[in-house]
């Protein structure tokens, strides 16, 4: 019996909770945005998925490229892509997952982090999913104030912040539904990271 690694790879604990419920049952196409080193698509790549990703970061497509061919010598490295998240290279609804692990944060101000999660959203298909790990003030609203701009957190990075209400609002925007409630990681009141599990109406 394989590993837990060998199947899984360092793939994030929220993916692993979505794979045991089933909702990549029916899924056929992938999209990572901030791919990385491709950790998140390791089981992806290895069981038959259609997975594309785009990073800013040349190295990071050059390193999932390598794991894909080190899978299967023939994946299509046209999938793995160099873009910006906020200009993704892809047609309106053409995956039925789409994944942005620890990057909407990066966005300068509302209007970028919008424009990233509305491309993100457009190349969705209709009932597909959108899963998102960003950084919040949920649970340390007290000390860590919602602005326009990146803000310090305690544990001294730099990340653009999204509130509970935002979620919510940005939720009914997109006339998605939760399929998960959000759930918020509070790590030793330093920073805090939602996951938003969102589906797109069909």
């Amino acid at each position: 019996m394989n590993s837990l690694t060998e199947q899984f790879g360092n793939m994030d604990i929220y993916l692993i909770d979505q794979l045991m419920k089933g909702r990549f049952d029916n899924c056929e196409k992938i999209l990572d945005i901030g791919c990385g080193s491709g950790r998140n698509m390791f089981y992806f790549l290895q069981n038959d998925f259609d997975v594309y990703a785009i990073d800013q970061d040349p190295r990071a497509i050059q390193a999932i490229q390598n794991l894909a061919t080190s899978i299967n010598a023939d994946y299509p490295q046209e999938n793995f892509q160099q873009s910006q998240a906020d200009q993704l290279p892809f047609p309106d609804e053409s995956f039925d997952w789409v994944i942005a692990n620890a990057v909407f944060h990066f966005a300068d101000n509302t209007a970028h982090f919008e424009a990233m999660l509305y491309s993100a959203f457009s190349v969705l298909n209709k009932g597909g999913y959108l899963l998102v790990r960003t950084a919040s003030n949920i649970g340390l609203e007290t000390q860590i104030q919602k602005d326009d701009c990146q803000v310090l957190l305690p544990d001294g990075s730099h990340r653009f912040i999204i509130s509970h209400d935002d979620f919510m609002r940005y939720t009914d925007d997109l006339k998605a539904r939760f399929f998960e409630p959000l759930k918020t990681t509070n790590v030793n009141n330093l920073r805090c990271m939602t996951t938003w599990c969102i589906q797109k109406p069909n």
